[in-house]
């Protein structure tokens, strides 16, 4: 579809999805199998958490576990075959724009725009940092968000995780393929994970717990040499020697492009509705960039799943073309 004669250089996509993640790509899945023109944005600098995820064990029809990689590479190949259009680049920005007599939303990456009737936010969550000295500088020294990327240079050796919760469990128990012991730090007297990591954990010999306590050094000048830990009872410092720091105290959600376009809540995730509707008539939410209270595989493609339904909806309507 062209806007006119006079511009035939603007080409209008039926829905533009931002991230390929589980739920931008199940969004991407239902929206080409309704016969949506579809593309895809798949973000350079910020990659799927589920892509760097050893084993997702809890998503239904996996008994004995998938490797993250390898599902990711599924859902795009299914979302290929019904034809969504990928295209690797970052999202600087979403604009308002017009397209003839109809409202459409202009997507801008580094050199080039796109032209969408509507737009469904998939862009998911980073790692959150600790923010605390020597954390920068001993990046890739020793210091990582990703046992999966950077499990495998720690053979025989001591490391710290930092963390309470399903990820941070899971990492842990992960690193236990190649580390000699891991020490997992958390701020409270109990896990937040789920029992079954939980019992894994306690049982693991390699693994040991220190409780009620917080990093708040990462000590060593060219590479990790220990964490330097408050315990927050006693209020009382101690160093412990390790070889790496794995972090995984919580997200950030990848939603600074869209903070002007778009209602947030505080910490940054879109705000949408049970349909994924967001403030702006036209975009769509889904997945751990939106406010929700659970961020799993499978809450993932139910939420895209939705977004794609309620985009379809939103194009008929603007179409005339909706079923009534």
């Amino acid at each position: 579809m062209t806007k006119s004669k006079k511009d035939t250089s603007v080409f209008i996509y039926d829905v533009i999805i931002i991230g390929a993640g589980p739920s931008g790509l199940t969004a991407a899945i239902y929206a080409s199998r309704a016969r949506l023109k579809t593309l895809l944005l798949e973000g350079l600098s910020v990659s799927s958490q589920a892509l760097v995820t050893d084993k997702i064990e809890n998503y239904p029809g996996f008994p004995e576990g998938i490797n993250g990689f390898e599902m990711i590479g599924k859902f795009k190949k299914q979302a290929k075959l019904f034809g969504t259009e990928f295209v690797a680049e970052d999202v600087n920005t979403i604009h308002p724009s017009k397209w003839q007599d109809t409202n459409i939303w202009q997507v801008d990456v580094k050199d080039k725009t796109y032209h969408s009737i509507s737009v469904i936010i998939a862009s998911g969550a980073q790692f959150r940092a600790l923010g605390v000295e020597g954390e920068k500088r001993l990046l890739g020294r020793g210091v990582s968000y990703c046992a999966v990327c950077d499990g495998a240079f720690f053979k025989d050796k001591n490391v710290v995780v930092v963390g309470g919760g399903d990820t941070a469990a899971e990492e842990a128990l992960f690193l236990t393929r190649f580390a000699k012991k891991i020490t997992l730090i958390h701020r409270r007297d109990r896990l937040r994970a789920t029992r079954i990591l939980q019992e894994r954990i306690f049982s693991n010999k390699k693994t040991d717990i220190v409780w009620n306590s917080v990093v708040n050094e990462i000590l060593g000048e060219t590479k990790v040499q220990g964490v330097r830990v408050t315990d927050l009872k006693a209020k009382k410092e101690t160093d412990i020697s390790c070889d790496g720091v794995f972090i995984f105290v919580g997200l950030v959600p990848n939603t600074s492009f869209v903070k002007d376009i778009i209602k947030l809540d505080k910490d940054g995730y879109v705000i949408a509705d049970s349909k994924m509707k967001t403030s702006r008539d036209g975009i769509f939410a889904c997945g751990d960039c939106r406010q929700t209270i659970l961020r799993q595989v499978v809450t993932a493609c139910g939420d895209g799943a939705f977004a794609a339904f309620s985009a379809q909806q939103y194009v008929d309507e603007l179409k005339g073309t909706a079923y009534k």
